[in-house]
């Protein structure tokens, strides 16, 4: 859930990337997963932190943790402040079985990117 005092941070051609809130005489900028960008900062370099992050990383392959099971290679649908949505990694196969998974916002912690070299161990084409 967005607070009221989170204000919006636009790139120039328009697209938010994230908003910016108060911490004290500083600000927190954080990203469209609802996630803290750094620490309290000056405004400008709050604004500086959400354009370097950009979108492009909602693209990466991404990890769902899950308790008592490997973790699943996931890809982001969806982000919005109603919450995150992730399927199964399809690896590009048009007839690939995908399970997708709705979470919350902010994204929870056992939503995170996938490693270097990391292998896990999951694929959609077994289940």
């Amino acid at each position: 859930m967005i607070a009221g005092d989170w204000t919006p941070h636009r790139r120039d051609d328009g697209e938010q990337v994230g908003w910016i809130r108060p911490e004290g005489d500083l600000w927190v900028a954080i990203d469209v997963l609802g996630r803290e960008v750094g620490s309290p900062q000056e405004w400008l370099e709050a604004e500086a932190a959400l354009e370097e992050r950009g979108l492009a990383w909602l693209g990466d392959v991404w990890v769902l943790e899950r308790e008592g099971s490997p973790g699943l290679r996931v890809r982001i649908v969806e982000v919005s402040p109603d919450g995150v949505v992730v399927k199964t990694d399809d690896f590009g196969a048009i007839d690939a079985p995908v399970d997708v998974f709705r979470l919350g916002f902010p994204a929870p912690p056992s939503l995170r990117l996938l490693r270097p070299g990391e292998d896990t161990g999951a694929s959609p084409f077994t289940r």
